[in-house]
């Protein structure tokens, strides 16, 4: 008998016992990147077809995890906290929908439309991150504006465009909103290049 109450107290004792730290389940959170454009509708007419190409994104921003620079220069890509899609196809979205309704285009086309573009605009996602040392969330692009002319095309324009906004907190929530104002940002400069090249 008082060997069965040892045992039983050992096994007790034993399932107290881990060598994993206790940790409450975090479960992820998807956020849609959904930068928002000013209510102001450009005029319609100028005839040209867009087609925007798949963007390429930058070393180290394919990943879905929202991205802040540390003071010492690390970038922190969190697990829990994460984009609803890569940021390259969420920006390229949101960048179709934009000039779509910029008033600068007949249409806007992605690939594989049977639409013959008068314009071909290639880009790639150059920033998305918050950046906590200095208080600030930045957006970047980089493009390059393409004329098809038969065999070869002619460059109508290529530079980057960078955008950043102020970070109000530094909480998952906060991060997205300072983002989604820079992507915004980013958008309208990159409909501003757009519009001066045409």
């Amino acid at each position: 008998m008082k060997r069965r109450s040892i045992f039983a107290i050992g096994l007790t004792l034993l399932a107290r016992c881990s060598v994993l730290p206790k940790r409450d389940y975090q479960e992820r959170r998807d956020w849609p990147l959904l930068p928002v454009r000013p209510a102001t509708a450009g005029a319609r007419g100028r005839g040209k077809v867009l087609l925007i190409r798949t963007m390429s994104a930058a070393p180290g921003l394919e990943a879905r995890g929202l991205q802040s620079l540390a003071k010492d220069g690390s970038v922190n890509v969190d697990y829990y906290e994460q984009w609803a899609a890569p940021p390259a196809q969420a920006m390229e979205e949101a960048l179709r929908r934009w000039l779509s309704e910029s008033g600068l285009f007949a249409a806007v086309v992605a690939p594989g439309s049977r639409v013959t573009p008068d314009l071909v605009l290639e880009t790639e996602l150059t920033a998305l991150v918050a950046d906590i040392p200095t208080g600030a969330a930045r957006a970047g692009l980089s493009l390059v504006l393409l004329e098809p002319k038969g065999e070869t095309s002619r460059v109508r324009l290529q530079r980057t465009e960078t955008a950043a906004a102020k970070l109000e907190a530094t909480d998952p929530a906060a991060l997205v909103a300072a983002l989604r104002q820079a992507s915004a940002s980013v958008l309208g400069q990159v409909e501003a290049s757009l519009a001066r090249a045409l």
